[in-house]
């Protein structure tokens, strides 16, 4: 059985199992491809993560913006 892959698009924001140093766990993506760019919504630190990764850490889908 295949896990199945996230539907991500850009402006979606997610709410990731651990925090980020500032203390927000909600991130907007910014651009998505093999990468997925995001950025904290606290502070406007922005980060690249490999995709597989940031599925992995995603706990929730909390907006989803339709393009």
């Amino acid at each position: 059985m295949k896990p199945e892959i996230l539907k991500i698009s850009v402006g979606d924001r997610f709410e990731m199992k651990k925090p980020h140093p500032c203390g927000s766990k909600i991130f907007t993506v910014m651009r998505v491809g093999s990468d997925v760019r995001v950025i904290c919504e606290k502070c406007g630190r922005d980060m690249t993560l490999d995709r597989i990764k940031f599925e992995k850490s995603v706990k929730r889908l909390t907006e989803h913006k339709e393009n």
